[in-house]
C-alpha cells in the first residue's frame, strides 16, 4: 500500500492508538509498523486473532502479558559466545516465565465454547523449558541482579560481607559518640572511594590516624578513613572483589546454558508480541466499540452505520455506505463543510483498517473488500517550492494515480476537477472518471459541478450521492444520501440571511430552466426519500417484533415436539414392558390353575383360588394420586371394629373383622378362611345389606375353565349377544372376578346400548364405565362387581 495514502488518511494515527495499548516492546513494534495487507487469507486470520483476542477480553479481561523488553541483540551475542550481565540475562528470563504463564492461561480458559483455533496456533510453537526457567529464576532478580541462592560460594561471601560491614560500622559508630564525637563535624558514618569514613574537623584529621579520602567544598571537613578500621576495609574489598569474580562465574555459566536455546526464545519473543498486538487491537476495538467486518472478495462493499475513527463515536453521524454490487462508482455533491471529504476518508480508512486486520467502527454484518491498493486525492496541495497552484498539484496527483489503478484499486477523488474554469474543470473531471472507469476501478468522487449529476444518471455502474442540507437551519446534517444528487441551495441560504427579495428573484430569473428543473427534481426526491426511510423505520420495527414473536413461538413449538416424542417414546417403553410382564406373569397364574385342576380333579379349593385371584390382582399397575394431606388425615381417623366390612386389599377379597389380636392387627373372615392381617393391608368399605352367602368349599372346574376376565361380542346379533351376557355376568360372579371387560365394538350403537341397560338393572353390578382410549374406548365397557 503506498505511503502517500496512509498519511493522507491519518492512517498512522491508528498505528499511534494501537501502540499506546501494547504492553510489550515486540507489542509495540509490531503495532508501529503495521500495514494493510493485500492477501485474502492473511487478513482473514489477523481477523479472527482479533475476533479471539476480543472475546479473551470479554471473558477474562485480555491477555495477562508482563512488560516485555525484546531481547534480539542479547540471543545474537550469545550465539558468537558472549557473556551476558544480569540484566540481560533476567530479561530471558521474564520471556519464558511469561512463556509457562501464558501457555497455563490459555490451557484454562480454552473450552468447546471458547476454541480459540487461530491462537491455539500460535501456541503450539511456543516452547516452555521449565529447567531453564527454573534456574533463571531462581538465580537472577527482575532488575538482574544475582541472588544468594545463584550459588553456595557466593552466599557464604555475602555473609562475610555483611559480618564486616557490621563491624566496621559499630567501630566508626563508636567514635561518633563520647569524648570522640567532638573531633567530628557530624556524628554519622559514611563513604568515599567505596571505603568507610567519618566526617572528621579540619584541625584534627590527624587525631584519628588512617587516611583522607576526600573533603568538603568549604574545606572545614575532611573524610577520614580511621587507621582502626583501615585493616578491616581492606578485608572488606577483599571479600568483594571475591563476590564479584563469583558473580561473573554464575553469569558465565548462565548464559552457556541460555546459548544452546536461543532460537526458541526468539520465537517465544516473537509469538508472546503477537499475542500483545492481538491483545492491543482488542483492547482498541472495545474502546471504540468497532465491530468484526465480514471479508468479500469480489469488493462488495457494505458499511452499515459507519463513522470515522477519529470522531467521538457519541457525537458522529453515522452512514450506510455501499460500493462494488450494482454501482463501482460514487458521484458525491453537495455544499462545502457538508461532510464530503470525511465521507472520503471515512470509506478509505474503514478499509485500511480492515485490511490490517482491525475491527471497524460499523455496524455487525458491515462488509469490506480487499483492494491492492488505495489512492486518494485529498485536500489542498499546493507547493510553494515546485511553483505549483492548487490544481497543478491535484493534477500532478491524479496523473500519478492513472498510471497505476486496476480493477483491484480503490480511488477517492475530492472536489474532482477543481481550481480551474468550471466548464473546462467539469469536463476534465468526467473524462477522468471515464478513464478510471475504463480500468475497472472502484472510485467515490465529490464534486460542486452540476455536469456531474447527469453523468451518474447517464453511465453504467455509476450513482449519485449528496450530502443532506437543513434549509430551515442553515446547517448541515453530515448525513449520505444514496441515489440523491445533491440540489444547489444558494438562492434560498441568501435570502434566508436577509438579502433583499427582489435580489434573489433577480437571480432566479438569470438561473437557466433546465436547472431549476433540477433542484426541483432533486427537492422532490429529497422528500419522497425521507418518507420512505420514516415507513421503512416503522416497518422494520414491526418486522423485528413479529421475527422475535416467530422466533419464539418456533422455539417454543421445537421444544413442545420434542418433549411430546420423548414422553411419548418413554411411555411406549414403559408399556411394552408393563405388557410383556404382566403376559409373563399371567401365564404362570394359568400354569398353576391347570397344576390344581389336574391335581384336585372336579374342585378347586377356595383358598387357592383366592391365592390365584390374588397374583392376577397385583399385575394391575395402580396410578398413584399425589399425596393429600386431608386424605391423609381422614384415613388417620378411621377406627376399625368388630363387624365391620373390609377389603383386603392384597388379595381383592371381602372381609368382615372378627377380633383384634394384636396392636395393628386383625382376624378376618373371608368366605370360610379365617386370617390375621395388618390394618394397613385392610380398607373399611360402606356397609351393606346382608346377603345370603352360598359357602362352597369347591368351585367346578367346568365353568371356571370357559369364564375369562373378558367377554368378546363382535360381529354377534343383539339377541345372542344380549343372551351370552346375561351368562357371562353370572359366571364372573361365581369365578370371584372383581371385574371384567365386555368388548361389544363402536357400530350402531344398539348393542352398547343394550348392554348399558342391563348392566343398570343388573344389582350385583357395583359400577362400569368405558374403557380407557388406548384399550378401546367406547367400544367396550368395563364392569366392576360388589
Amino acid at each position: 500500500m503506498n505511503q502517500k495514502v496512509l498519511a493522507t488518511l491519518e492512517y498512522y494515527k491508528i498505528r499511534e492508538f494501537l501502540s499506546a495499548k501494547t504492553t510489550t516492546e515486540m507489542g509495540q513494534n509490531l503495532a508501529n509498523h503495521l500495514v494493510p495487507s493485500q492477501d485474502y487469507d492473511l487478513i482473514c486470520e489477523n481477523l479472527a486473532q482479533t475476533k479471539e483476542g476480543a472475546d479473551i477480553l470479554r471473558l477474562k479481561g485480555g491477555i495477562p502479558l508482563a512488560n516485555l523488553e525484546t531481547v534480539t541483540p542479547q540471543l545474537k551475542r550469545l550465539k558468537i559466545g558472549a557473556v551476558l550481565n544480569g540484566k540481560e540475562l533476567a530479561a530471558i528470563g521474564k520471556i519464558l516465565r511469561s512463556t509457562s504463564e501464558i501457555r497455563r492461561f490459555f490451557k484454562e480458559i480454552t473450552t468447546p465454547e471458547v476454541p480459540l483455533p487461530t491462537l491455539n496456533q500460535l501456541l503450539i510453537r511456543l516452547e516452555s523449558l521449565p529447567e531453564l526457567t527454573k534456574v533463571l529464576n531462581l538465580s537472577l532478580e527482575d532488575d538482574g541482579y544475582v541472588r544468594d541462592e545463584a550459588s553456595p560460594l557466593l552466599r557464604s561471601l555475602r555473609r562475610q560481607i555483611s559480618g564486616t560491614e557490621d563491624e566496621i560500622r559499630q567501630r566508626l559508630v563508636s567514635f561518633t559518640k563520647g569524648s570522640q564525637a567532638k573531633y567530628l563535624t557530624n556524628a554519622v558514618v559514611t563513604m568515599r572511594d567505596d571505603r568507610y569514613v567519618i566526617p572528621v574537623k579540619t584541625e584534627y584529621k590527624k587525631h584519628f590516624g588512617g587516611m583522607v579520602h576526600d573533603q568538603s567544598a568549604s574545606g572545614a571537613t575532611v573524610f577520614v578513613e580511621p587507621k582502626a578500621i583501615v585493616e578491616l576495609n581492606n578485608r572488606l574489598r577483599q571479600q568483594q572483589a571475591k563476590e564479584h569474580e563469583e558473580i561473573l562465574r554464575v553469569l558465565r555459566e548462565l548464559s552457556q546454558a541460555v546459548a544452546p536455546y536461543t532460537e526458541e526464545i526468539d520465537q517465544n519473543m516473537r509469538i508472546l508480541g503477537q499475542l500483545d498486538f492481538v491483545n492491543a487491537k482488542a483492547r482498541y476495538a472495545a474502546d471504540l466499540k468497532a465491530t468484526q467486518p465480514e471479508l468479500s472478495a469480489e469488493n462488495d462493499i457494505y458499511l452499515r452505520q459507519v463513522w470515522h475513527p477519529l470522531l467521538d463515536a457519541k457525537k458522529a453521524v453515522k452512514n450506510d455506505l455501499a460500493i462494488g454490487k450494482d454501482y463501482k462508482a460514487i458521484v458525491i455533491t453537495g455544499p462545502n463543510t457538508g461532510g464530503k471529504t470525511i465521507t472520503l476518508k471515512t470509506l478509505g480508512l474503514i478499509q485500511l483498517m480492515g485490511q490490517s486486520g482491525l475491527f471497524i467502527p460499523a455496524g455487525e454484518h458491515s462488509r469490506i473488500g480487499v483492494f491492492t491498493e488505495i489512492f486518494a486525492d485529498i485536500g489542498d496541495e499546493q507547493s510553494i517550492e515546485q511553483s505549483l497552484s492548487t490544481f497543478s498539484s491535484h493534477m500532478v496527483n491524479i496523473v500519478e494515480i492513472l498510471k497505476h489503478v486496476d480493477d483491484k484499486s480503490l480511488v477517492l477523488f475530492d472536489e474532482l476537477g477543481a481550481g480551474t474554469d468550471p466548464q473546462e474543470g467539469a469536463a476534465l473531471a468526467i473524462s477522468i472518471l471515464d478513464a478510471v472507469g475504463a480500468k475497472g476501478s472502484y472510485v467515490v468522487a465529490t464534486t460542486h459541478y452540476p455536469e456531474l449529476k447527469a453523468y451518474g444518471f447517464e453511465r453504467p455502474e455509476t450513482i449519485n450521492a449528496s450530502m443532506e442540507f437543513d434549509v430551515e437551519t442553515l446547517q448541515p446534517t453530515y448525513r449520505l444520501l444514496l441515489g440523491i444528487p445533491g440540489r444547489s441551495n444558494a438562492l434560498e441560504i441568501s435570502l434566508r440571511l436577509g438579502l433583499d427579495t427582489m435580489v434573489v428573484e433577480a437571480a432566479r430569473q438569470l438561473t437557466s430552466q433546465s436547472s431549476q428543473d433540477l433542484n426541483e427534481m432533486i427537492a422532490d426526491l429529497v422528500e419522497k426519500r425521507h418518507t420512505a426511510e420514516e415507513e421503512a423505520i416503522s416497518l422494520n420495527k414491526y418486522l423485528t417484533e413479529a421475527e422475535k414473536l416467530h422466533n419464539d413461538l418456533r422455539k417454543a413449538y421445537n421444544n413442545f415436539v420434542s418433549q411430546r416424542d420423548s414422553l411419548l417414546n418413554q411411555a411406549k417403553a414403559k408399556a411394552n414392558e408393563i405388557v410383556e410382564n404382566t403376559r409373563k406373569q399371567t401365564a404362570d397364574v394359568i400354569s398353576d390353575l391347570h397344576k390344581m385342576q389336574q391335581s384336585a380333579g372336579n374342585g378347586v379349593k377356595e383358598n387357592e383360588l383366592i391365592d390365584a385371584k390374588t397374583r392376577l390382582n397385583k399385575l394391575e399397575q395402580p396410578i398413584h394420586l399425589q399425596k393429600n394431606k386431608v386424605l391423609q388425615r381422614a384415613k388417620a381417623k378411621k377406627i376399625f371394629k368388630e363387624g365391620d366390612e373390609v377389603l383386603v386389599k392384597s388379595y381383592g377379597q371381602r372381609g368382615t373383622l372378627m377380633k383384634k389380636v394384636g396392636n395393628h392387627v386383625w382376624e378376618v373372615q373371608i368366605g370360610i378362611l379365617k386370617m390375621k392381617l395388618d390394618e394397613a393391608d385392610l380398607e373399611k368399605i360402606a356397609e351393606e345389606k346382608p346377603q345370603k352367602t352360598v359357602n362352597r368349599a369347591s368351585v367346578k372346574r367346568s365353568r371356571s375353565v370357559r369364564t375369562s376376565a373378558s367377554l368378546d361380542l363382535r360381529g354377534k346379533r343383539y339377541e345372542e349377544a344380549m343372551n351370552e351376557v346375561d351368562r357371562y355376568i353370572d359366571e364372573a360372579i361365581m369365578a370371584g372376578f372383581p371385574s371384567v371387560t365386555i368388548i361389544h365394538g363402536k357400530g350402531t350403537g344398539a348393542l352398547r346400548k343394550g348392554i348399558t341397560e342391563y348392566l343398570q338393572s343388573n344389582r350385583a353390578v357395583k359400577h362400569f364405565e368405558y374403557a380407557p382410549p388406548n384399550a378401546g374406548g367406547n367400544g367396550a365397557t368395563i364392569v366392576s362387581f360388589k
